[in-house]
């Protein structure tokens, strides 16, 4: 079928586009130096299409997006850079290692070491933090948990830090001076822990690391507008098709809205020739058509502002074999990560 015959409101995205990012990357942080990030595609299909070119370990951000990995063959080095507290869901990944999976999970307080210990599980990477109010010990804290978790019988990888609040600094001279200042703080606890792993950074920071092992990028693969106002060289790979309901002589609307965007970075754009969008309801966005009139059942094309949870609300992806209407669908991906 055509883009334009999808049920919608339905993801779709632009496969040359999505090829193209997937070699963009590949080529600037190859293999091991760059720990592809899950949470912002939870598409079992889409994480292998990154480790054909390469990208063999993974960063999730639940256990349920580690076990799903692990049961689509795509185990060989998983890290869970949240903090699981929950002993049956440890006890789960502790299960999936058994079984030939390889799980690490982030650490950043004696609870968090002891549950991981007493699920069974093997290896911890300890979780610093270094700047973003979120998740992460002290930096001073981090030696003392790596010897706690040692003597609870855990073989400790190394460390992680997420500047998550330097992505957006749009001064690249300054980024890449808080970046470098970050890094800092990470590599001296680094020398703390011991380990092989120094894990950080995101696609608005991919290209600021040459101190670390690698880098936990995720969006890069399919983009938004968020992170387009960066002028990185990736591509928007990834539109909302949407179906026109209602057209008044000075506003239009279309069967997409909150339920259908991940609105915390933003509303959606349409695309060029669609109009503007004006506000978004539950099942509804209302915007200004473009040049063009629009009748009921015309199809319109949106673009996300954040991709990560754009996609947790959708069951599919379908591929296209180009951006527009036209374009003809020829394989869809199931979203099989979702919830937790």
């Amino acid at each position: 079928m055509r883009v334009a015959e999808l049920p919608t409101p339905a993801l779709v995205v632009n496969g040359a586009a999505f090829d193209r990012n997937l070699a963009t990357m590949a080529a600037a942080r190859p293999g091991a130096a760059l720990r592809p990030h899950v949470k912002a595609h939870k598409s079992t299909a889409l994480a292998a299409r990154q480790a054909a070119l390469g990208h063999r370990t993974f960063t999730c951000a639940t256990p349920r997006e580690a076990l799903g990995m692990a049961a689509a063959g795509l185990g060989e080095d998983l890290l869970v850079a949240n903090e699981v507290l929950d002993p049956a869901r440890l006890a789960a990944l502790a299960g999936a290692v058994r079984a030939g999976a390889r799980i690490t999970v982030a650490v950043d307080s004696d609870a968090t070491v002891d549950a991981a210990a007493a699920a069974g599980l093997v290896e911890v990477l300890v979780d610093v933090d270094i700047g973003l109010p979120r998740c992460g010990c002290a930096p001073g804290d981090a030696g003392r948990l790596a010897d706690r978790a040692r003597r609870a019988g855990l073989s400790v990888r190394g460390v992680m830090g997420y500047e998550g609040h330097l992505m957006m600094v749009l001064d690249r001279a300054e980024q890449r001076d808080r970046v470098a200042a970050a890094v800092e703080v990470l590599l001296a606890a680094h020398a703390d822990v011991g380990g092989d792993v120094v894990s950080s950074g995101g696609t608005g920071t991919y290209d600021l690391h040459d101190r670390v092992t690698e880098v936990q990028a995720g969006s890069y693969a399919l983009m938004d507008t968020h992170y387009g106002q960066l002028g990185l060289p990736f591509e928007a790979a990834l539109r909302v098709v949407a179906t026109v309901v209602s057209v008044r002589p000075r506003w239009a609307v279309c069967d997409a809205g909150l339920k259908t965007f991940g609105m915390d970075h933003g509303n959606p754009a349409m695309d060029d020739g669609f109009g503007s969008l004006r506000f978004c309801s539950d099942e509804h966005a209302t915007f200004v058509p473009g040049p063009h009139p629009l009748r009921p059942g015309d199809r319109v094309l949106l673009r996300p502002a954040h991709v990560d949870p754009t996609i947790a609300y959708h069951e599919r992806l379908w591929v296209a074999d180009g951006p527009d209407l036209d374009a003809t669908v020829v394989e869809a991906w199931p979203v099989d990560l979702r919830g937790w």
